[in-house]
């Protein structure tokens, strides 16, 4: 049998060596000055709240006793109704026809024709469009909120497409009518694009105040679209935007119509300068960005000059490929 006894006894483990030369005992903690500096960007301290007085109670008054004014304060949010001084518009009663083959080259919906594909997806958009319409009436925003600015980052994004679409597909809502304006002032297209006549347009009844609003409304045969042109061209679109003069002349394009949608087609955000002063006016845009050619910075970019609008939606363009894989058409008889 083999002695064990010659057997050397196990020496300190390697763990035993190190907690000799770091044990926890031999630790100690940072010394910490008296005085610390101030930290950098400090919140502000919080002011004392003041108690809030009790509310009076709402007065009450007798059939010939005049009601007290007002007191409201001046930055609290109260609706806007729409201005009762200003007088509806004076329609001629001229009708232009629509050329309908030019709708079809340019590959828009056609208002006697079958329901397609693109038909129902404007279908779909109109009706985003119109609830938020609703929600603005319901809130009274007045004028405002029956505005609508169809823009787009760059050109060549289909805005105008998508601006002409959305206005022959609103045109067949029973309950409404649409206005569409083309606010295009340098390179405007809507008049070519629904095969109208040129004339007067928004930006002559802003330049000139004797250019009268009504003159410049074109009647279309397609019941419940209007159009107004955008006028002569300038290189002041922007400063005459800007004016005072620019609010009452919206407002007019709705007084006495609160059925009444006012879609404008306005420049690219990032190419002119318009699209940011409409959207002061607006209730609402829609901006039109196309698929695979849209940048993110770009998008980033217009949605912050577009941001005096409360209520921003955008619109993919040209999409070929749905994740859902949902495609319009085929129910009728045609493919999209």
């Amino acid at each position: 049998m083999t002695d064990q006894s010659k057997i050397p006894t196990p020496g300190r483990s390697l763990f035993d060596r190190e907690d000799d030369v770091w044990g926890a005992e031999k630790l100690s903690t940072a010394p910490v000055p008296s005085n610390l500096a101030p930290p950098v960007n400090r919140q502000a301290p919080k002011r004392a709240e003041r108690p809030v007085a009790p509310r009076d109670p709402q007065p009450t008054f007798r059939a010939n006793e005049a009601p007290v004014a007002d007191r409201r304060a001046p930055d609290a949010q109260v609706s806007q109704p729409e201005p009762t001084h200003l007088a509806p518009l004076r329609l001629s009663g001229h009708i232009e026809p629509i050329d309908r083959e030019q709708l079809q080259r340019a590959g828009l919906i056609q208002p006697e024709g079958q329901v397609t594909g693109l038909l129902e997806e404007f279908r779909i958009v109109k009706r985003q469009v119109l609830n938020s319409v609703r929600k603005a009436r319901e809130a009274g925003k007045g004028a405002r909120g029956q505005r609508v600015l169809v823009c787009s980052p760059l050109p060549a994004e289909g805005k105008t497409f998508c601006a002409s679409n959305l206005a022959l597909a609103m045109a067949a809502e029973k309950d409404s009518e649409v206005l569409l304006v083309d606010a295009d002032f340098a390179k405007p297209s809507i008049l070519s694009t629904l095969g109208l006549p040129s004339g007067p347009g928004l930006m002559d009844v802003l330049a000139n105040p004797e250019v009268q609003l009504d003159d410049c409304i074109i009647e279309t045969d397609i019941a419940g679209l209007l159009v107004l042109p955008a006028g002569n061209q300038t290189n002041s679109d922007s400063e005459f935007l800007a004016s005072s003069r620019t609010a009452e002349v919206l407002d007019r394009l709705t007084a006495g119509a609160p059925n009444r949608i006012v879609i404008f087609d306005s420049p690219p955000a990032l190419a002119a300068s318009p699209a940011a002063e409409l959207a002061r006016h607006v209730g609402q845009a829609i901006v039109v960005t196309r698929a695979d050619r849209t940048g993110q910075s770009a998008l980033e970019d217009a949605l912050t000059l577009l941001s005096a609008c409360p209520d921003i939606k955008l619109l993919l363009n040209a999409a070929h490929f749905s994740p859902s894989g949902r495609r319009f058409g085929t129910y009728y008889g045609q493919e999209a």
